[in-house]
């Protein structure tokens, strides 16, 4: 699950340097900085979109299209491993008390296993 969380991060942090060098290159006109260009691309990709910066191109759009899904992943994935850690924490946690409980039924029956087999060896003496 961590590597797994490394990677979509570090997707993430490529596709969001990679957009903020291409958005200067498909819309110069709104773009005419590598500054703000990344500045567009970290907005982007994080969902807040303060609206400063805006592509007014079909391929700055579409690019600006292809920035906001992966931002939705990325918190989609993020929210889903931080999920599935609580789950299987919780789910440890209650497992071990069940694990000691069927652990003590288990040798409670080897117990009485045991007394049952020394008695059927005194009766056949």
């Amino acid at each position: 699950m961590k590597r797994a969380g490394t990677a979509i991060a570090a997707v993430t942090v490529a596709v969001t340097v990679a957009s903020g060098l291409l958005i200067t290159i498909l819309d110069q006109r709104d773009f005419p900085t590598l500054g703000r260009g990344m500045w567009w691309a970290a907005q982007t990709v994080t969902t807040v979109g303060y609206g400063d910066a805006v592509p007014t191109n079909a391929g700055g759009k579409f690019l600006a299209f292809l920035v906001m899904i992966m931002g939705i992943a990325f918190v989609t994935v993020a929210t889903a491993a931080i999920t599935a850690a609580f789950v299987e924490s919780a789910r440890q946690h209650l497992s071990a008390g069940r694990d000691a409980a069927v652990e003590a039924k288990l040798d409670e029956i080897s117990r009485r296993l045991a007394a049952l087999e020394a008695l059927g060896r005194e009766s056949s003496s």
